[in-house]
């Protein structure tokens, strides 16, 4: 495998790490208001491809944030028990649009990495045919 397809390969990896790191943020953003809803949370682990020791991004599992949920009170909620309350969710929109625009800037990093990486190859294939 060459230099150029390993950059490719690792600046790639990024890409569609941070890509399902983002979908789930959009998850949780689009479900805060959600009752019940627990806050997706991914993490990233080191794949090794092949035995060129080229290390990857790959996605972990997929965990729910254990934080407690907050307890909204408005007893005409459907949901609501005898006391008047139920329990909302633990997304925290704060958060939540923090980690988009990391994952936003993580994201534009890895495809700038991959567009240097294809200009290049593109000019080391321009001198060899010279």
């Amino acid at each position: 495998m060459s230099e150029f397809a390993k950059a490719l390969s690792v600046s790639s990896s990024g890409l569609r790490a941070q890509a399902a790191r983002l979908r789930h943020l959009s998850e949780n953003i689009s479900n805060a208001d959600t009752p019940g809803y627990r806050r997706k949370t991914i993490s990233f682990e080191t794949a090794l491809k092949d035995r060129d020791a080229v290390s990857e991004v790959a996605v972990g599992r997929v965990r729910l944030d254990k934080t407690e949920l907050e307890t909204i009170y408005d007893p005409s909620h459907p949901l609501a028990d005898e006391a008047g309350q139920y329990d909302g969710s633990n997304v925290n929109l704060l958060i939540e649009l923090a980690d988009a625009r990391e994952a936003q800037r993580s994201y534009e990093a890895n495809l700038k990495m991959f567009e240097q990486t294809r200009k290049m190859s593109s000019g080391l294939m321009d001198l060899l045919r010279r």
